[in-house]
């Protein structure tokens, strides 16, 4: 029995040509050779040394995986699919273990029978071990515009006990001042401009009353109820971890069940509210209790600007993130989070995704 395979004159073309997107299948045949660097001089005056046991984040279209270089700041990956791929570089400082190095790389092309070299040298970033790991405030899918089943999650990264009293949650939109917007430092004094909302755990900073646990999740709800009984296609959010009130609106919602962050601008008398599609969430320390000046930017502990129109120019500080993240389209019931719980590397770009639905309290 003979078999005739007819194969379409579009098929032949396209195998035969010299293709810039990647291939559907995997040909595997890319390679990675990774230098990662730091400055060990405290001068003008640079001095490299390599950055050893460094986490090293790869992805791309057929999604992430983690590796770690060696004692000589190198990694070589072989058998890699052509594709373009994001890279991120995350190390503990050598002589500071409250800092870590980061490094990142967007859109690196590495085709196939290709060998990448790429060198780069990892900037410091403060090492808190806490972290903003998910925003959800697109709204579940509905037709009454129900958007009030927003959390936002923080994540404990490190291997020690964290303490939140005086942490600072803030919402950063406040309009700008006709050169730079919300999240910048307006006045090159060393604070961000813009918070419009500030809220808090209570107690002071420096004092140990509220423990957040290591690789522990932590929901921050705006309303800390079965949002289910609204809209049935949102979430249950009545065992938060905390609520978000609002002690100078006259009828805020408030879970006895649950403890509260507390409103520290009392003109401001609404709900806490952040953007469905384009806003900054900022954490702060609490050791900047005076901020009608700015926030002081080395108080800021973590913060995030995310918008649907990733075109529009990004405000944020860079000391406080380098990028932005792409939001979901409003009452789409999708969330962004982390790629990794706790992953930052200074780049809202590479280090958070879309999810199809919120996971409140975890990763995925």
């Amino acid at each position: 029995m003979k078999f005739v395979y007819i194969i379409p004159l579009f098929l032949l073309i396209y195998l035969g040509g010299c293709m810039q997107n990647p291939p559907v299948v995997q040909d595997g045949n890319g390679t990675l050779e990774l230098k990662a660097l730091w400055n060990k001089s405290l001068d003008a005056t640079p001095d490299l040394a390599p950055l050893q046991n460094a986490k090293v984040i790869l992805s791309s279209q057929y999604g992430i995986q983690v590796y770690y270089t060696g004692s000589d700041g190198y990694l070589r990956l072989s058998h890699l699919p052509s594709a373009n791929y994001n890279i991120s570089v995350k190390g503990i400082h050598p002589d500071d273990p409250t800092i870590i190095l980061v490094a990142s790389k967007r859109g690196l092309n590495i085709g196939s029978g290709q060998t990448c070299t790429y060198t780069d040298t990892a900037k410091p970033v403060s090492n808190s071990g806490i972290a903003i790991n998910e925003i959800y405030s697109a709204g579940p899918v509905n037709n009454i515009f129900y958007f009030y089943d927003l959390f936002i999650e923080l994540f404990n990264s490190s291997d020690s006990v964290k303490y939140l009293d005086g942490m600072q949650v803030m919402r950063v939109s406040g309009t700008n001042n006709g050169t730079y917007g919300p999240g910048a430092d307006w006045y090159n004094n060393g604070r961000m401009q813009g918070v419009i909302y500030i809220y808090k755990f209570p107690g002071r900073a420096g004092e140990k009353n509220y423990p957040f646990n290591p690789k522990q999740f932590l929901v921050l709800a705006g309303d800390a109820v079965d949002h289910r009984k609204a809209v049935s296609t949102s979430i249950d959010l009545s065992h938060a971890d905390w609520e978000f009130y609002n002690q100078y609106m006259a009828a805020d919602i408030d879970n006895p069940n649950v403890p509260n962050l507390i409103n520290l601008i009392s003109s401001n008398t609404t709900k806490f509210l952040i953007s469905l599609s384009s806003d900054i969430v900022a954490l702060g320390s609490g050791v900047d209790t005076v901020w009608t000046d700015g926030v002081d930017i080395s108080t800021i502990v973590d913060a995030v600007q995310y918008r649907s129109n990733m075109s529009l120019p990004k405000t944020l500080d860079d000391r406080l993130d380098r990028g932005m993240v792409q939001s979901p389209p409003r009452y789409s019931g999708k969330s962004i989070q982390r790629k990794e719980p706790g992953m930052d590397t200074n780049d809202g770009y590479l280090d958070w995704e879309i999810l199809s639905a919120p996971t409140p309290g975890r990763q995925y």
